[in-house]
C-alpha cells in the first residue's frame, strides 16, 4: 500500500506504475488546479488543489484490481481510509489540503459503475461518519457542476477514488440522496463534525433544515407503510 507525493513521483525511475502516477498528477495540476471556462465561478476547479500542490499534501496510490471482487476492493479502500485518519499532517500542511488519490488503471471504462461507483456508494456512509469524503472520478461520471449543470468536474483520464476531510462546503453532496435514512445519517455526521465551529451560519441553518425535512419525510413514509 504505497503512497507517493508529487515530489516523490518526480524522483521515481523505471517504476511500473509511473505512467499512471504521472498522468493523474498532470491532470490534478492542469485540470483540478486551474480555472476552467465552463466552471461557472472564478478560481480553480477544486479550490483546495493549488495549496495542496504547493504544500505537497496530495498522495497518490495505484491499486491493481485484476481478479479482485468488489468486496476485496472495498476492503483495500477501507484500509486507505484508516491510513488517512492515522497519518499525521506534516508541519507545512493544513489538514484541509490533505488528500489521497487512489488510481485504478485495471478498471475498464465499461466496468466503472460496478468497480468504482458501487464501491464509493457502499463506503461513503462510513467515510462521512468519520468526517471524511470519498469521491468517484472517471470518464463517464455524470455528476453536475454546482455552478454550471453542463460542466462535469469529476471526469478523470483514469478511474480513481479521492479521499479527503469533509468541509462545510460539502453540504450539497450530503443532501442529495433520495433515501431519507441516508440523508439523515449524512446530515447528522455533518453537524457532528463541525459542531459549534461553523464559519458559515447559512450552511449551519440549511443543514438543520435539511435534517428536519429528511426526518419528516421518513415519518410520512412510515405512516404510509
Amino acid at each position: 500500500m504505497q503512497l507517493y507525493t508529487t515530489l516523490e513521483i518526480k524522483k521515481l525511475q523505471q517504476h511500473e506504475d509511473l505512467p499512471y502516477l504521472i498522468e493523474i498528477m498532470d491532470w490534478v495540476k492542469n485540470f483540478l488546479g486551474r480555472p476552467h471556462p465552463n466552471l461557472g465561478r472564478p478560481g480553480a476547479v477544486c479550490p483546495f488543489v493549488p495549496q495542496s500542490l504547493k504544500s505537497d499534501s496530495i498522495r497518490f496510490a495505484v491499486i491493481h484490481t485484476k481478479d479482485l471482487y468488489p468486496e476485496q476492493i472495498e476492503e483495500i479502500v477501507g484500509r486507505y481510509r484508516d491510513m488517512f485518519i492515522e497519518m499525521e499532517v506534516k508541519e507545512q500542511e493544513l489538514a484541509i489540503n490533505k488528500a489521497f488519490l487512489l488510481i485504478f488503471p485495471d478498471v475498464h471504462i465499461e466496468d466503472v459503475s460496478q468497480s468504482i461507483d458501487s464501491v464509493q456508494r457502499k463506503l461513503k456512509p462510513l467515510f462521512v461518519e468519520s468526517g471524511l469524503m470519498i469521491g468517484e472520478f472517471h470518464q463517464r461520471n455524470e455528476s453536475l457542476g454546482l455552478h454550471n449543470p453542463n460542466f462535469r468536474p469529476l471526469r478523470s483520464p483514469i478511474p480513481l477514488l479521492a479521499i479527503r476531510f469533509m468541509v462545510e462546503a460539502d453540504l450539497p453532496f450530503l443532501v442529495s440522496p433520495a433515501d431519507p435514512h441516508l440523508r439523515i445519517r449524512y446530515l447528522e455526521a455533518y453537524l457532528k463534525c463541525f459542531g459549534h465551529n461553523f464559519t458559515d451560519a447559512i450552511k449551519f441553518k440549511n443543514a438543520h433544515q435539511a435534517l428536519a425535512l429528511a426526518k419528516e419525510q421518513l415519518k410520512q413514509e412510515n405512516l404510509v407503510h
